[in-house]
């Protein structure tokens, strides 16, 4: 099962499938992120990691 890379949530494959990066790499979840801006938070972090 897949999980975040941010905190270690598990999450769905449903959801890995929507939110990943290019590279597979799940930065934020709703047990780290709120809901409605996990998509944001996502970006946010991928490219802080980088």
């Amino acid at each position: 099962m897949p999980s975040c890379d941010h905190c270690g949530s598990h999450v769905s494959d449903r959801f890995a499938r929507v939110f990943a990066d290019e590279f597979g790499a799940l930065n934020a979840c709703p047990a780290c992120a709120a809901n409605a801006g996990i998509a944001e938070v996502a970006r946010q972090r991928a490219r802080s990691r980088n």
